[in-house]
Parts: C-alpha cells; sequence; structure tokens
C-alpha cells in the first residue's frame, strides 16, 4: 500500500523509486493507464496527481478506449523517466554541488569531474526540463520556480557558489531535512547597509593591525592572518550568537596564525600589551633585581603567540558572556580536548549528589584548526569522537579550518589523502560547508547555519573556511622557495578587505573617504598604544604572582571518624529493591560488611570508595573516568553495578545520603591523549572539583606525553594554570611483558621541578585514602597541584596492602613509612634498603617468610612520595640507625628508568658519613620489561636475594 504524505511537509513522489523500484511503479503505470481500478489505491492518487504528462487533459477515473491508451504508453512511460532523471539531477546537485562551487580564491585547486551535475548525463535536455513541473522534483521550489530547468538552476546557484556543502553523510534524514530546507528557503537573511558597513570596518581592523605589526616589528614572528582576515568576524558572529541564545561561557582553542588578531579584536586585549611583547618588555615587577642571578620566579612565561586570554560582555540587556581563549603551545591540535573538557565543566552543576546536572545551552565551544593540521594530527579525530558520547559530549563544537592549503612549507597534496581537509570529519557525520575566505557575506551566513544547526540538534558543525596565507609559515620565512606558483598569484591577488571594500562603493553603501576614515582612525589608535609602550618600557603586562609565596591552606585532618565510615560502608551495600547484583559480585561485594571490625582489614578498592564517599560528605565534586574506570581494569572497583537481568545500572555513591556534591564515573573511549586532555581542561575550568583520570595500564600514557608535558607538568608555571588532577597509572612488575608493567616512574620524575606535582608509589590501602583526601582538600587552596599516583596491580588484593579500620580513623598520608619490625635494636642495622612500591611489600614478605639467618641488620623503608623528595623524614630516619653503612635503592624497573636516576643524588647528600649508597634491581634496558614470565621471576627473586645477602 503506497501512502502520500499531504501534510504541509511536502515528498516528493518519486523519491522511492530508482533501480528496480522504478521497473515496478512503470508497470504498475501501464496497468493504471489501462484500468485505475487495478491498482492499489496509493497508486492511483500518485499517477492521478503527478503521473500525466504536462499540457494533456485526461480523466483517470473515466475508462478510455484501447487504441487511445495503446498510443499514450511510449510517451508517457518516456516522460516519466524524464522526470525521474531530474529528480535524481536535482539531488546530485545538493549532494555533489561542492565540486563546482567556486570557494577557492586562488583558482588554484584540483578540477573536480562535475558530470553528475550536467542534465546531458541523464540524457536531458533543456526542453525536457522545461516540460516538467517544478513542484514534481522540489516539492519546496520557490514562488518563481516554474518548471525544473528554473528549478535546476536555482539550486546550482544555490549550491556551487561561494560555499559549497556537504550533508549526505549525515544520516539522521531530520538534519538532513533541515539542513537542506534552511539552504534552500526562498529568502536567504541578508545584511543591512550598518551591517555591511560594521563588517568592512572590521576587516580593515583586522588588515591594518598585521599590517602595523609587519612594519613596527619587521622580521619578528607573528603569524599573520592574512589571506584569512574574515576569521575575525566570522568569530565576531559566532560569540554574539551564541552569547544572544543564552550561553554564559564561550570557549575557545586555536593554534598560531591569526592568534594575536583573535586577541585583540575578539577577546579585547590593548593593542599596548601586544605591542610591549613584540618590544620584549615584560612586567617590571617580574624582572630580577640587580644582581640576582639565577633567581626563579616559578612562572616562566611564554611566547606571546601561545597565550590565551579572557573577556565578559554582555548582548543586550540579559546574558553575561565570559570569553576564553586557551593557552596552547606548539602542538597545535592538542588543546581541542581541553577546550571540550572546559565546555563540559561550565556546562554542569555539581552541587547535588549523583551525576551532574548538564545544560549545554549554558556554554558553548569553538576550535579554529589548520588544514594540515586537521587530517594530520590524530588528536582531532579523537576529540571529534567525544561528539556524543555521554561522558565528554558538550551540545556541539563549532569547527572552523582556517585553510590556507599549506603546513609549514607542505602542499595539500602531500599533507592528506583526502579530497578535502574536512573530510575526516564525515566520519563523526558533522555537516560540513567550504566558503570563499573573500566572500565575507557568504562565510557570515555559514556561521548563522552553524550556530542555529548547533541549537537545534546539539551536535558538531565545521566550517572549511578556504583562502591562503599572505606571507610564509613566519614573517622570516620566504615561501616562493617552495610555493613560487601560489604565491605569483598571491602577490597580485587583492585582499579581501580591498574586494569587499569595491563590492560596496559599487553598490552606494560607503565612499572611499569612508574608507579612508575606517583606516585613519585604526591606525591612529595603534600609533597611540605604541608610544605609550616607547615611553612608559612596557605596556599593561598582566602581573603574574609566584605561586610559591602563596601560603597553602590546610591540609589536615584526612582522618574520618570509625563510627562515620562504618555509616557509610554500610550505606554503600545498599541497592533499590529488586535490583540484581550479579551473584558472583554480590558475595565479593558483601565482604565488606565487616572490614572496619576488629581483627578485619579494609582493601585497596574499599579504601578507595571511601574515601570517594567521604570527599563527596565534605561537598567536594568527584569526576573519574578512564577505559574501564566503572569496573576498573583489574575488576576491583564495581563503583557502578549491573543489574544482570535487565542491564540497568546503579551506582551506591549517588544514592549517599551524607554527600553533599555530584560524583561523575565514565568509561572513557579508547584513547589516552584526548580523554586525559579533556579531564585536564575540566580540572582547570572546576578547580573546586577532584579529576581523575585512570589508564587502563600505566604504560599507555605513552599515548598522552603531549598533554602530560606542554599542559599538566608545566602549565602552571608557562600560563599560571593551576590543576589538582590525579592520573592513576596501574605500575609493578609481574611478568606481563613491557606495555604492562611500567608507567614510565622516570618521565615523572625527570620532569619535576617547582614544586610542579606530586608523585607518588603507595603501598597500603590507608595510605591511599589519606592521600586522595589530602588530594582533595588542597583542591581549595592555591597550592594545589597535579597527583601522579602510580597506582597497584597485583597488589590491589595481595592482603599486606589491606589496612585495619584505625589507620583510617587516626592519622593521614605518611611520606615515608618505616617497618615496624622486633628485629633487633636499631643501632645493630647497616643497610637500610630504600624503595617504592610493589617492590616494599615483595622485600617485607621475603623478610617474614626467610627460614632461616639473621636479618636484624637490614631494614625496609617506603618511600611512599618520592616527589617532592621526603628528605627531612628520610634524615631523620638515618641519624635513627647510627651504625648504618649502606644506604641501598632497590627497584623492580631497570637501572635506566625507575626512581633511581633521580634519587641517587638526593640519597648521597642525606647519608650519613662513611655509608655508601648503591643500587640493586635490573640492568639498564631498552624495553622496560621482560615478556617471559620465567625470567621474571628469575629477576625477581634475584633482586630480593641480593637485597638480603649481608655484605
Amino acid at each position: 500500500m503506497i501512502t502520500i504524505n499531504s501534510g504541509s511537509q511536502r515528498q516528493d513522489p518519486w523519491q522511492a523509486y530508482y533501480g528496480p523500484n522504478l521497473g515496478y511503479v512503470q508497470e504498475q503505470y501501464e496497468r493504471f493507464l489501462k484500468d485505475p481500478s487495478s491498482v492499489e489505491p496509493g497508486f492511483r492518487e500518485l499517477f492521478g496527481r503527478h503521473g500525466a504528462p504536462p499540457a494533456r487533459s485526461r480523466d483517470v477515473s473515466a475508462p478510455q478506449e484501447a487504441g487511445a491508451v495503446q498510443a499514450q504508453q511510449g510517451t508517457d512511460y518516456n516522460w516519466m523517466q524524464k522526470v525521474v532523471a531530474a529528480h535524481k539531477l536535482l539531488e546530485n546537485v545538493r549532494v555533489y554541488g561542492h565540486l563546482a562551487a567556486t570557494i577557492d580564491p586562488l583558482g588554484l585547486g584540483l578540477t573536480s569531474d562535475t558530470r553528475l551535475l550536467e542534465p546531458q548525463t541523464f540524457q536531458l535536455t533543456e526542453e525536457d526540463l522545461s516540460s516538467i513541473p517544478a513542484h514534481l522534483i522540489w516539492p519546496d521550489a520557490h514562488e518563481d520556480v516554474a518548471n525544473g530547468l528554473q528549478a535546476y538552476r536555482r539550486l546550482r546557484q544555490i549550491y556551487t557558489e561561494s560555499a559549497a556543502y556537504e550533508f549526505a553523510h549525515v544520516h539522521e534524514q531530520e538534519e538532513r531535512e533541515w539542513l537542506n530546507a534552511r539552504l534552500e528557503k526562498s529568502k536567504p537573511e541578508q545584511l543591512d547597509t550598518d551591517e555591511k558597513t560594521t563588517l568592512l570596518n572590521r576587516l580593515i581592523q583586522t588588515e591594518q593591525f598585521e599590517h602595523f605589526l609587519h612594519r613596527t616589528f619587521t622580521g619578528q614572528k607573528r603569524f599573520s592572518v592574512e589571506g584569512l582576515e574574515v576569521l575575525i568576524p566570522m568569530l565576531d558572529e559566532l560569540v554574539m550568537r551564541f552569547s544572544e541564545d543564552g550561553a554564559e561561557r564561550i570557549l575557545m582553542g586555536m593554534a598560531h596564525r591569526g592568534r594575536l588578531n583573535v586577541l585583540a579584536h575578539i577577546l579585547g586585549k590593548p593593542y599596548s600589551k601586544i605591542f610591549s611583547e613584540f618590544h620584549h618588555a615584560p612586567n617590571k615587577d617580574l624582572m630580577p633585581s640587580e644582581g640576582s642571578m639565577g633567581i626563579n620566579f616559578g612562572w616562566t612565561g611564554d611566547v606571546k603567540y601561545h597565550l590565551g586570554g579572557h573577556r565578559s560582555f554582555k548582548a543586550g540587556e540579559t546574558v553575561t558572556t565570559r570569553l576564553t581563549l586557551a593557552n596552547n603551545p606548539s602542538h597545535l591540535e592538542f588543546v581541542n580536548p581541553i577546550v571540550e573538557g572546559f565546555t563540559r565543566a561550565a556546562q554542569e552543576d555539581r552541587t547535588k549528589a549523583g551525576y551532574p546536572e548538564q545544560n549545554v545551552a549554558e556554554a558553548a565551544t569553538v576550535l579554529v584548526h589548520g588544514d594540515a593540521a586537521f587530517p594530520g594530527e590524530g588528536i582531532v579525530a579523537e576529540t571529534l569522537n567525544f561528539n556524543q558520547l555521554p561522558g565528554y559530549r558538550n551540545g556541539g563544537t563549532v569547527h572552523i579550518i582556517a585553510n590556507n592549503r599549506l603546513g609549514f612549507t607542505t602542499e595539500s597534496h602531500d599533507s592528506r589523502s583526502t579530497h578535502y581537509a574536512s573530510d575526516l570529519a564525515k566520519g563523526y557525520e558533522i555537516p560540513i560547508v567550504h566558503v570563499n575566505a573573500d566572500d565575507p557575506e557568504t562565510c557570515l551566513a555559514v556561521v548563522r547555519l552553524a550556530c542555529e544547526y548547533r541549537t537545534k540538534f546539539k551536535k558538531d558543525f565545521l566550517i572549511d573556511l578556504i583562502g591562503y596565507r599572505r606571507y610564509g609559515h613566519n614573517e622570516m620565512d620566504d615561501p616562493e622557495a617552495t610555493q613560487p606558483l601560489m604565491y605569483g598569484k598571491v602577490h597580485s591577488h587583492p585582499s579581501v578587505t580591498v574586494l569587499y571594500g569595491r563590492r560596496l562603493t559599487e553598490t552606494r553603501v560607503v565612499d572611499e573617504a569612508k574608507i579612508g576614515s575606517f583606516k585613519d582612525h585604526i591606525i591612529r589608535t595603534m600609533e597611540s598604544a605604541y608610544e605609550q609602550v616607547k615611553q612608559n618600557g612596557h605596556g599593561e603586562v598582566d602581573s603574574v604572582q609566584d605561586a610559591r609565596d602563596e601560603k597553602p591552606g590546610s591540609t589536615e585532618g584526612t582522618a574520618v571518624r570509625l563510627e562515620t565510615l562504618k555509616e557509610i560502608n554500610g550505606n554503600l551495600l545498599k541497592w533499590p529493591d529488586g535490583f540484581k547484583v550479579y551473584p558472583k559480585l554480590r558475595r565479593i561485594l558483601e565482604r565488606r560488611k565487616n572490614a572496619l571490625e576488629d581483627g578485619q582489614k579494609v582493601d585497596w578498592a574499599l579504601a578507595e570508595t571511601l574515601a570517594f564517599a567521604t570527599i563527596l560528605d565534605d561537598g567536594t565534586p568527584i569526576r573519574l573516568s578512564g577505559q574501564d574506570s566503572e569496573r576498573g581494569t583489574f575488576a576491583h572497583r564495581h563503583i557502578v553495578l549491573h543489574d544482570y537481568e535487565n542491564g540497568s545500572t546503579y551506582s551506591p555513591l549517588h544514592q549517599l545520603p551524607s554527600a553533599k556534591a555530584s560524583f561523575a564515573v565514565h568509561n572513557s573511549p579508547l584513547s589516552e591523549a584526548s580523554v586525559l586532555g579533556f579531564e585536564y581542561g575540566y580540572n582547570v575550568f572546576a578547580p573546586e572539583t577532584l579529576v581523575l583520570w585512570e589508564a587502563q595500564y600505566g604504560d599507555f600514557t605513552n599515548a598522552a606525553q603531549v598533554i602530560i608535558d606542554q599542559f599538566i607538568s608545566a602549565g602552571r608555571e608557562k600560563w599560571s594554570q593551576h590543576s589538582g588532577l590525579v592520573m592513576l597509572l596501574p605500575h609493578g612488575y609481574e611478568g606481563q611483558g613491557p606495555e604492562h608493567s611500567s608507567a614510565r616512574l622516570e618521565r615523572y620524575l625527570t620532569g619535576a621541578a617547582e614544586n610542579n606535582w606530586t608523585v607518588a608509589n603507595l603501598t597500603s590501602a590507608a595510605q591511599y585514602f589519606h592521600l586522595l583526601r589530602r588530594q582533595a582538600a588542597m583542591l581549595q587552596t592555591k597550592d594545589v597541584r597535579p597527583l601522579i599516583l602510580m597506582a597497584p596491580k597485583s597488589l590491589i588484593r595481595n592482603p599486606r596492602v589491606a589496612s585495619p579500620a584505625s589507620a583510617f580513623a587516626e592519622g593521614g598520608f605518611q611520606e615515608v613509612l618505616e617497618e615496624q619490625s622486633p628485629r633487633g635494636d636499631a643501632k645493630g642495622v647497616t643497610r637500610l634498603l630504600l624503595c617504592t612500591g610493589k617492590v616494599a611489600v615483595d622485600l617485607q614478605e621475603a623478610i617474614d617468610n626467610a627460614e632461616s639467618g639473621d636479618l636484624s641488620w637490614v631494614r625496609v623503608v617506603r618511600v611512599e612520595q618520592l616527589y617532592p623528595f621526603p628528605k627531612e623524614r628520610l634524615s631523620e630516619i638515618c641519624k635513627a640507625h647510627p651504625g648504618v653503612k649502606e644506604l641501598v635503592w632497590v627497584q623492580e624497573e631497570p637501572e635506566n628508568m625507575g626512581a633511581w636516576r633521580y634519587a641517587e643524588p638526593r640519597l648521597r647528600a642525606i647519608a650519613p658519613k662513611r655509608a655508601s649508597v648503591s643500587y640493586i634491581g635490573r640492568p639498564e634496558r631498552s624495553s622496560t620489561a621482560s615478556g617471559y614470565q620465567y625470567v621474571h621471576a628469575y629477576e625477581q627473586q634475584r633482586i630480593l636475594s641480593q637485597a638480603l645477602k649481608q655484605s
């Protein structure tokens, strides 16, 4: 049965009839001509309304003579084929029109095969198209479009001018139809005279700013936006539209090109500040005093085109919007997930128990990409994958590719395998518009489309802004050596400001005098700002206080009353009525019921859950993510339970009666760099939140090294950017091979300086409990730092790591744990075995299980916090053992890895006189660990034996 939609949204009656379907409908049409009652009612309605050739009257309900019908069949059959072909032609214009669009300002783009857009490809003539009523092939045709030829020409005009549209890869039919309808409406929005004048003035400001820098600071790097000047008014439009839609925050990320212009004209950074940075005149308050060589102020700063900024403004009388441009190092696209994390944090209300409540209208993201970096950097794909993931989506990002068709000196044909720089986005069903940067009015229209789509569908949208680069990669570079043809055209090509000025003078919107006044005003403004810099020696450079002069808030009180812990533990084992916990897991969880009673102990997983619960009780929100964080890679956490009958989920931490803040836990996509960047960004924006990222195995942080080196390690020193992010990195040698053993502890210790983070490797559940609570308490102070934790693997279930209830209800985190043993007097100890993490437990077990021999001469000292190095505490321990002759560092890792190279000079500095400092562990290696279990076991036993063998 065929049903024809007679509602307000008209549908194309021939849309379903292609290929084999066309043969079937042709057969039904022939039957209809002979006897209308022989076909289904749906076909009768279809053929009665649309089946007859034009300019021919026929009563389809009246019987016809056989001869007359026979004479008509050939004509009708042929005409219907032409209708179907014309419909396909128009669909091709929608789908492939981008191939014929004039989107290349320089005319250097590759020539595309556009035969699919030509009528002759479908055996159609202009006469054929003229014979078809427009509404048959374009149901929503404009009133002035009467026939197929006019429909074809109008759609070709829409889809092949200075904007090119790619929507066919969007699978949701509602979205595709909305996008096409938005383009095809009869009266597209136009700028009025004032808006055109404002647009021209903005282009002049943008261009003259670059010209001023070029002639005033000759040869200095600035990564000019020239060739893509329209980016600035496009960002103006984005900011205005989002603000008018109620966004209280707009978070932006971009690389170097055009960044100074964006800082000046979008973020409102005073010209004097920017000029002072070119003038090498930093804030005098940060300069060392005379003769103060080597002073470190705890703020290294960064080059001017890496810096971010903030600006607040009000759109109309309603919402005050804060605009933020993120700081970004030269690793270009790696800022993307960080900005996405900013936005998610800005959208969430974390003040109530349960998952945070998210309102995507409160904040929006704008990312500006490079055309070489977008397809070339894997972090882009990782971040695009956040698009619709529950733990990471933020209601849609507007992406702009600032496309100058060069990556340093590499042209597009050497930098990507795709036709467009934007093609990666197709895999994520993101609508794409390519637009000519020399047509500013169309560029703004595309921005409006992007904002409307994002607001309506809460998804990403991508604008491929195609222009060129006026100078080389930077202004010290001569591009003609590698792109002579391109730059031959660039030098003779008028700027968009000139082109648009001509357009407005020709249409008498402005005259040459008005254009001249715009230029004079901006030049006078910049000259005045520069004079200020020359006279004062510096501009209004932001003052940055030395973070280490700030007094940290109190982090005492990490112990929790035993009664409180017992009450929380009881609530953790309450599940909704009818909720069916997996029986095996239920038995494991119920064992925790008495863990806080005398004679019982709390394991690592329960200690963590108790820490989370008490932190929520204190009013601090928590966000935890990682590839298996709900269950835990080692099936230990189970912080989200699954009903084994219906698959529903439940987390006890969402229903704790005492919780005063939200708890979010998300299994992340299988990526490290983007997820870690997202969590860092979330934490920077929401510093009151305890944010934890857990690597599936610590080794996997190899894939996130840029985020670690550029942001987590150095963000505070470069940009005064504070973070208390916790990184849980499973670490420990258990014979599982080189990719499942080492979290590369040595890297974090090498990067440890200026109190930039805390690095720890723990050996007890209570220590973990207290360290997490200490970190949460530090979030409320200006002294907060990231926490790098070598999390255990096999130790998670090792009974030696479990702690009694008293260890949670008393005391706090201890940087060093000294062995508590009755094995002789401290004065008789001659060797101190200093170690960290799992090997310390192995050593203690070997000592306790020793069948014979006197081991009173040796003590195990566990260094739980490696950085900042606990120098004072270790010195006290050395003094408490006056007979010590050896300080021996014992580790599982190879000699060139782990903590030895970091610890050695620090141990020598505190070693008693005549006491040696030495190493026991694996020899130097290029790979982190053996992949053979028997080799691992042999080496591990050798380490323990050597450590406990008296010299």
